[in-house]
């Protein structure tokens, strides 16, 4: 583990125009009634990449895959009647992305190259570039204090008034990264999908001082609803941050290709140098992540008793006994306490013991 860091913060110069007009309004956005997709249940969940997983209120587990948005019903014991449903059947064939549930209960699902589309229990509708986004390439879905809702795209960020009906006034507002600056832009400036590196938000999240953390694949980036500053560590910009969160005690850790990192009372500390691409904090205050070890890819938890340790070390959680599939992406904990993670070959589920995966034709250990 290194030695701890002090950080800087640096400002740059931000044009920030309150007056301005939002970009676009909404009433263009396409719509799908679920009850016209024709879904299809499916034995088993998803077979190919899994990047994002979450809960809603419902109990329902909803999975982003390349193969499209799963619903997963918890509230069901398994074995009886269908548990997996292909959501977006006949709605889109995109590579879903990220995933959200917002206070509202809508759902939100990103995607790679179709924009993003939110659903209300009965519809999908449909937002790309023609509606307000700067791009349809969408990594990360946040909501804000003020519910207002962030989506992390190639080339920047892009804030949604959710609180707005559909056709009322404007809602989006665009955050674009121009060199090693982020602007808001007010020109309506749409940016080319597959521009990703450096130009990717990877995350997005809210600080308890009400300060957001944009995580990027160039620099990372702290607003403060004027003002955009570069996060810095040892006088160099924290670059290629895969994931950023706030744990229940206030520290705020980063994940990405620089490894593990915590940054508390000023101060960053490196705790793993493996690769990070996800962190997920449980309820007991376990921190969980999914990173690459000396044996490939596997889940890592620092339990939280150790984390008040100068050198916590994590048990390594491999569900791989013949060979690994791949990268691990997103991690969940569920209502009942078991931990849900997506791989490149579907998903799996962690019981504290034993592991399960959903794939092919059927539940199977």
């Amino acid at each position: 583990m290194k030695t701890s860091t002090p950080i800087y913060l640096v400002l740059l110069v931000f044009a920030f125009c309150s007056s301005c007009k939002e970009q676009s309004n909404t009433d263009q956005a396409k719509e799908t009634p679920a009850a016209e997709t024709k879904t299809v249940a499916a034995h088993g969940g998803p077979n190919s990449i899994t990047r994002a997983i979450i809960q809603n209120r419902k109990g329902d587990i909803w999975m982003a895959t390349w193969e499209g948005v799963f619903r997963y019903d918890a509230r069901q014991p398994v074995g009886q009647g269908t548990t997996f449903t292909n959501m977006t059947t006949g709605v889109s064939d995109a590579r879903f992305f990220s995933a959200l549930e917002d206070s509202k209960g809508d759902l939100w699902f990103g995607t790679i190259g179709s924009g993003v589309y939110r659903y209300d229990g009965v519809n999908f509708t449909n937002f790309t570039t023609k509606d307000g986004l700067p791009n349809n390439e969408v990594t990360w879905i946040y909501e804000d204090k003020a519910g207002h809702i962030w989506f992390g795209v190639n080339g920047g960020a892009s804030r949604y008034d959710a609180r707005l009906p559909n056709g009322q006034g404007t809602s989006f507002r665009n955050y674009l990264i121009e060199g090693d600056m982020m602007v808001e832009d007010t020109t309506g400036k749409t940016i080319p999908d597959l521009t990703r590196p450096p130009m990717e938000v990877n995350a997005i999240m809210e600080d308890s001082s009400g300060k957001l953390w944009f995580a990027t694949r160039g620099r990372t980036y702290v607003y403060d609803g004027k003002t955009f500053l570069v996060f810095m560590h040892a006088d160099k910009p924290f670059t290629n941050v895969r994931t950023v969160i706030e744990d229940s005690k206030g520290q705020i850790w980063f994940g990405g290709n620089d490894g593990l990192w915590r940054y508390s009372n000023n101060t960053l500390t490196q705790i793993s140098k493996d690769f990070c691409g996800y962190i997920y904090e449980d309820s007991k205050g376990n921190i969980w992540t999914s990173s690459e070890t000396g044996k490939g890819w596997a889940l890592s938890r620092y339990d939280a008793m150790a984390l008040a340790g100068l050198k916590p070390t994590p048990t390594v959680i491999n569900p791989w006994k013949d060979g690994n599939p791949g990268l691990a992406f997103g991690i969940l904990e569920a209502n009942d306490g078991s931990i849900w993670f997506g791989t490149t070959t579907g998903v799996y589920r962690y019981d504290g013991a034993n592991f399960t995966d959903f794939m092919g034709n059927g539940e199977r250990k």
